[in-house]
């Protein structure tokens, strides 16, 4: 599946970090927080997502998604800095990663990372998943 390069136009105007080759927003689904990247992760972008991830973990959220549905490279030191990303949000808080893809989920599964990182293929899947792990454990449930 190729990337879509292309902005859509609810996130214009929410990037935080924008720069040669790679565009970062920012945006809270509740208390989740969503960086979603557009362009390639490399040598030379990956500061820009190390302080986006600085800054989104900064403001204590009870998880972070990095998207990398528009991403169209990922390199090693961008797969070392979701690494980082993770150690960061720590244990407490909830982390996952979207890709799905030759650019991004491939390399992140011939690494073996697939087995380290929580992967999913759609921004929708991740949210869910995310914020249903935030519910009290007796909510949605019959009680007798």
């Amino acid at each position: 599946m190729a990337p879509n390069n292309k902005i859509p136009s609810s996130v214009t105007g929410t990037a935080d970090v924008a720069g040669d080759g790679l565009t970062i927003a920012a945006v809270g689904h509740g208390d989740i927080s969503v960086l979603t990247v557009w362009g390639s992760i490399d040598l030379l972008t990956v500061p820009q997502l190390t302080t986006a991830v600085e800054d989104a973990v900064s403001a204590q959220p009870a998880g972070l998604i990095i998207d990398l549905t528009y991403t169209d490279f990922l390199s090693s030191v961008g797969m070392s800095t979701l690494v980082r990303a993770q150690e960061a949000i720590g244990t407490e808080r909830r982390f996952a990663v979207v890709a799905d893809g030759p650019s991004t989920s491939r390399p992140i599964k011939l690494v073996g990372l697939d087995r380290t990182l929580a992967l999913y293929a759609t921004m929708d899947s991740a949210l869910a998943d995310m914020t249903a792990a935030e519910r009290p454990e007796h909510e949605g449930r019959a009680t007798a």
